[in-house]
């Protein structure tokens, strides 16, 4: 095809353009106004503005334990209220940072010499906990989290009040902003439990990906804590609110006061029952990061 020299084919796109282009159409005075009277403009949005006021990124060196000046152990093999089949260790075996993230790990055998609730123990895992490190009333709690798979594990991302020592459970209140049990693999619950509504009467959503399983990749939990008002959420996505209003007549609302932040994995227990031969082992919880951020 012949190259048009510059000049011409800048007259063919003028006379293109003239062609095309819409007849103007006279609008009177009378009319504009009208238009511009019809045409209102929506408030913009004030951008919300965030402190983060807690984080870890876990970026320790290999193999190290998570920070202590940020996390503490819980240990021990006595159920933990559940029935649950782990001795809870604070070694590296079950708790190391490696690669920028979190591993905790549960492993089954190698721990026969300790005592649980039912007898020698079968299995050990990790649970670590910001109690005397940090807590806080009021904000944005968020972590980035692949969970582990299997029947009878049972990972959590988790909330209790930090008075828990003087009002005990569930009088201190806890908050589980992830909980998902290997026998339902689609499926992260976000609970609430205080006086007269814990365990299984405590108010609870679900949420479910579109395909596949909660543990198929990273997720991003998270919940925002507002006096009076819990929304939790995955992957942005809001998929529960709770209120005074979803508890039974005459419960207190609990979550007025500072709590602190639980992860760990649990093997067995009354709610997601006992491993199997099909449970895989180890069974690791995979953390990113985790943030507590407030409005500025």
């Amino acid at each position: 095809m012949p190259l048009l020299d510059r000049a011409a084919l800048a007259g063919l796109l003028t006379l293109s353009a003239c062609a095309s282009a819409p007849t103007p159409v006279a609008t009177s005075p009378a009319a504009a106004a009208s238009e511009q009277a019809s045409v209102v403009q929506a408030p913009a949005e004030p951008l919300e503005r965030w402190k983060t006021i807690f984080a870890d990124e876990f970026d320790g060196p290999e193999g190290t334990l998570p920070d202590p000046e940020k996390w503490v152990f819980d240990t021990g093999g006595w159920g933990w209220g559940n029935k649950e089949l782990q001795y809870y260790l604070n070694g590296p075996k079950n708790a190391f940072q490696g690669g920028g993230l979190l591993h905790l790990v549960a492993l089954e055998g190698g721990v026969e010499m300790l005592d649980c609730w039912y007898g020698p123990c079968d299995y050990s895992s990790a649970r670590i906990k910001t109690k005397g490190q940090f807590a806080f009333t009021y904000g944005r709690v968020s972590a980035r989290i692949k969970v582990p798979k299997g029947q009878g594990i049972w990972p959590a991302f988790w909330m209790l009040g930090a008075n828990i020592d003087s009002r005990g459970w569930p009088g201190c209140g806890e908050l589980d902003v992830m909980e998902v049990i290997g026998r339902e693999p689609r499926i992260s619950h976000g609970t609430i439990h205080g006086p007269g509504y814990a365990g299984p009467q405590g108010p609870s959503s679900t949420w479910s990906p579109p395909q596949g399983e909660v543990g198929d990749d990273f997720r991003v939990f998270a919940v925002d804590w507002e006096p009076n008002r819990l929304r939790f959420y995955v992957d942005g996505a809001l998929f529960g609110t709770r209120t005074p209003a979803d508890l039974p007549p005459d419960e207190a609302w609990v979550f007025d006061h500072d709590f602190f932040l639980l992860l760990n994995v649990a093997v067995g227990g009354t709610w997601p029952g006992d491993p199997d031969p099909s449970t895989p082992f180890p069974a690791e919880l995979l953390v990113d990061w985790v943030r507590v951020e407030v409005r500025e």
